[in-house]
């Protein structure tokens, strides 16, 4: 798996391919990808998300990723380093300093999940990411104040975007939002989303932990894990891009008749039998 390097602080970069140029790969950087045109699918993190014109895309460093393309498309790319925002310290308001883009760039969710942009968020990002290549003939643009506030404004959107598809329980508490980030990066982990392990991770007392988690998810902490699971693989199931072992292996099941039997008991169907459903309602 290629890493690709970067030593420019900022890039913007745009262009359109009939087939991607590059494997799949992962980065030293990060990436907000925005879809002018075109259609296909993106590939990451052995996730398959249909994209369109409008769509946006963001990669961490941890991300192995590539596009699939069906349609003639055309491509955005903001690539920056972790030197961007600490080089623009001066500019950044105090929100930055507790929730940086770069761990909000991390979420899993916006790796499992095609944002839909709502009207004006849609128009607005698209002259967003207009104003930025636009100002792109600029010598230097990495210490810019016009293009890091336009990039601050795209995660605005994303975070908009988020609330309006209720992706996340709506809260003013950062930490809530860290919560929820914490077990969808660690639900491949069992070990890592165990009450007694993330409450000391939060500084919550455990004996609290379940009662004040309902409370603030409307939702019981087993049954948030346990639904964020069967939706993570019902997807891997139906996209099978990987094999039952691989799947084995990535959620840290025991072995493939562990993984087979939580399936079952929850969705009343083996995996084998819910891939064979899928595949007769494609046919259909």
């Amino acid at each position: 798996m290629p890493k690709l390097k970067q030593f420019e602080t900022l890039l913007i970069d745009e262009f359109e391919e009939d087939q991607f140029h590059l494997p799949p790969h992962s980065h030293t950087y990060y990436e907000i990808i925005y879809i002018k045109k075109g259609s296909g699918i993106h590939h990451i993190n052995n996730n398959l998300l249909p994209y369109k014109q409008g769509n946006l895309f963001v990669i961490s460093p941890e991300d192995q990723h590539y596009f699939d393309i069906k349609r003639h498309t055309q491509f955005v790319y903001i690539k920056f380093t972790d030197n961007y925002f600490n080089s623009n310290k001066n500019l950044s308001c105090d929100d930055l300093l507790v929730n940086s883009p770069e761990d909000f760039m991390r979420d899993q969710l916006l790796k499992e999940t095609v944002l839909h942009f709502d009207e004006p968020c849609k128009t607005i990002l698209k002259n967003t990411i207009d104003n930025i290549t636009a100002y792109n003939c600029k010598a230097d643009i990495t210490h810019s104040p016009i293009v890091f506030y336009q990039i601050l404004s795209i995660f605005g959107l994303i975070k908009e975007t988020i609330r309006c598809m209720n992706l996340r329980t709506p809260s003013k508490n950062a930490n809530n939002e860290q919560i929820a980030s914490y077990i969808h990066q660690n639900i491949y982990y069992p070990k890592l989303v165990q009450i007694k392990v993330i409450s000391n991770h939060f500084n919550i007392a455990e004996s609290y932990f379940s009662s004040y988690f309902k409370r603030t998810f409307s939702i019981s902490y087993r049954e948030y894990i346990h639904n964020l699971r069967l939706s993570l693989l019902e997807k891997r199931f139906q996209n099978k891009q990987l094999s039952i072992k691989q799947i084995v292996d990535e959620f840290g099941f025991t072995d493939e008749s562990h993984l087979s039997n939580y399936f079952k008991k929850r969705k009343h169907i083996n995996p084998t039998h819910f891939q064979k459903n899928v595949l007769l309602k494609l046919d259909s």
